[in-house]
């Protein structure tokens, strides 16, 4: 496969189409783009041309940055494009100073972060009625 990674700081085209796909058409959710997309990081995933998966990253303060999300098109899961995904949003956070990552994980996805490194804190918590928990990573 022919993967490459890129990072934008506006929310493209691919990467919306990707989110729509992966959360509102598989998922249900309706709340899906949100105000921190303008002032968040993203990265795109090709396969070739194709974009297949992204996430976003953003921050409140200097040292905490949030990773959210995260989603690879349905025929490209199992193949290691979310880690890819992660290792790109942590690299882009580490150089504008991140030393906390927080992410709400979906329950379903939480071994997928644990892998990565984040540990589960607190209570599971709806998000448009999908169980969430959330989970941080120190670099």
């Amino acid at each position: 496969m022919n993967y490459r990674v890129c990072l934008f700081n506006d929310l493209p085209d691919e990467a919306a189409y990707i989110r729509n796909t992966v959360f509102v058409k598989e998922q249900g959710f309706t709340d899906e783009f949100d105000a921190i997309d303008e002032r968040s990081w993203h990265v795109i995933v090709y396969d070739g041309e194709k974009a297949i998966a992204t996430g976003r990253v953003f921050s409140d303060s200097k040292t905490e940055y949030h990773i959210g999300r995260v989603a690879v098109l349905k025929e490209y899961r199992s193949f290691g494009i979310g880690k890819m995904v992660m290792n790109a949003l942590e690299q882009k956070s580490k150089e504008l100073g991140a030393e906390i990552i927080h992410l709400g994980a979906q329950c379903q996805a939480e071994e997928f972060y644990r892998k990565a490194g984040y540990e589960a804190s607190g209570k599971i918590f709806l998000e448009q009625m999908c169980p969430h928990i959330t989970m941080t990573k120190k670099l």
